[in-house]
């Protein structure tokens, strides 16, 4: 936590974006992983909070999923604040709350605590103020982990591949947004709906852009995720495709889609950090 010791003067917001979708394989932890390290390597104090049990977040950063480590799961059930389980990365100013097999039995544990809903929100509250964005890692259930990293985020960010399916789930992942704003956090919005694992050359793709577009209007964002090789071996060594291959489709993908984060947020943009 040493590199960010001086960040919380900088008077950052800390704007949370959950990255969400209830459909499993829809590049979920890609986006959260990529998305971060691109903000991260635009000089931005970054946060990454793996939610899902999976852990494949941290193991995509090159951190062991090994649950005797301290993680999120300690967090939530409140043996530590969470600034005593994040690690720092190999990405510059890209600092993770690491996740842990141990989530699995926290959906069972949290329900007889005191503001369930609302653990996730209160532990980051002592830590947002010293990053530009905390990204969340949501698992792909609407499970009470799930349901916390809701009620801690401003806005959510949706990974969608361009298939016949994905438009099924829009109503159902419109209505969880209404409901948890509804009952939990009147703050909620959506922040964009990203198309990934897009191939131009589909004539479904197209058309699902296109209908995504008449629903979502602006919420659908400009940049396409493609299908790429390098973003599929990058987790495999333990670092975002940024730092991977930095020349590959898909580094340049995730670096126009942190680009268009910033611009949607009022904020400048900005050179990435020379290797």
């Amino acid at each position: 936590m040493a590199e960010h010791g001086a960040a919380s003067t900088h008077g950052f917001q800390g704007k949370i974006i959950a990255v969400v979708n209830q459909k499993g394989g829809v590049g979920k932890t890609t986006t959260a992983i990529n998305l971060a390290a691109c903000l991260a390597l635009r000089h931005l104090p970054m946060l990454l909070v793996d939610c899902d049990p999976q852990a494949n977040t941290t193991g995509g950063l090159g951190f062991s999923r090994d649950g005797s480590r301290r993680s999120i799961y300690d967090v939530l059930t409140g043996t530590i604040g969470a600034q005593e389980a994040v690690v720092v990365t190999e990405v510059p100013g890209l600092s993770l709350l690491p996740g842990s097999k141990n989530l699995i039995g926290s959906n069972v544990e949290l329900v007889a605590q005191d503001r369930r809903e609302y653990r996730l929100q209160d532990a980051l509250s002592e830590l947002r103020s010293r990053y530009a964005f905390v990204v969340l890692d949501c698992p792909p259930a609407l499970d009470l982990l799930t349901l916390n990293a809701l009620v801690a985020a401003d806005t959510l960010l949706v990974p969608m591949q361009a298939e016949y399916f994905a438009l099924e789930g829009i109503a159902e992942l419109m209505e969880t947004l209404d409901r948890v704003s509804q009952a939990f956090n009147p703050r909620l919005a959506l922040e964009g709906v990203l198309l990934t694992m897009w191939d131009e050359r589909m004539n479904l793709s197209q058309q699902v852009a296109r209908d995504l577009g008449e629903f979502f209007g602006a919420k659908l964002l400009r940049t396409r995720i493609p299908r790429n090789i390098r973003l599929a071996e990058a987790p495999s060594h333990g670092v975002p495709v940024a730092l991977y291959d930095p020349r590959s489709r898909g580094a340049e993908a995730y670096g126009e889609l942190a680009e268009e984060i910033l611009l949607r947020n009022g904020m400048s943009p900005r050179a990435k950090r020379k290797s």
